[in-house]
């Protein structure tokens, strides 16, 4: 079983839409409803809502769909972070920098380094950050 972690948003969409749905990210799902403690940025919950208005906008998910999707998650037991903003301008647009990264993903880098706790992401470039910055990956 996948211990606590630090989730991104593509496994935030991941667990509610069957397209971006893989082994992994429903290995995490079944960790998340085990108990695991998951921690995600301030910035995850926006970040996720706004990637299922794009898919409904994109019609890969109906509005019932979306709507059912974030009430999923709403109910999942996430805990939000809010240390990121005030990391921005000091080390977050460092570590984007250093990285080739957004901000946004460098968050979930900080985050996962500070926590000490593994990474779950499934975006490319993160995942090759978190290794060199020798951060596990859930």
């Amino acid at each position: 079983m996948t211990k606590d972690f630090v989730v991104d948003a593509s496994i935030g969409v991941a667990w509610v839409h069957p397209a971006q749905a893989t082994v992994e990210s429903q290995r995490l799902l079944d960790a998340v409803y085990e108990g695991a403690r998951v921690i995600a940025p301030a910035l995850w919950p926006l970040e996720t809502a706004n990637a299922l208005m794009v898919l409904t906008r994109r019609r890969k998910l109906r509005e019932a769909e979306r709507r059912v999707a974030v009430s999923a998650l709403a109910g999942l037991s996430v805990e939000i972070d809010h240390e990121a903003a005030g990391l921005a301008f000091r080390e977050l647009a460092g570590l984007a920098s250093k990285h080739r990264l957004s901000v946004y993903d460098a968050t979930y880098l900080e985050l996962a380094a500070r926590s000490e706790l593994p990474l779950a992401c499934g975006d490319g470039p993160l995942r090759h950050a978190a290794k060199r910055c020798r951060i596990k990956l859930a």
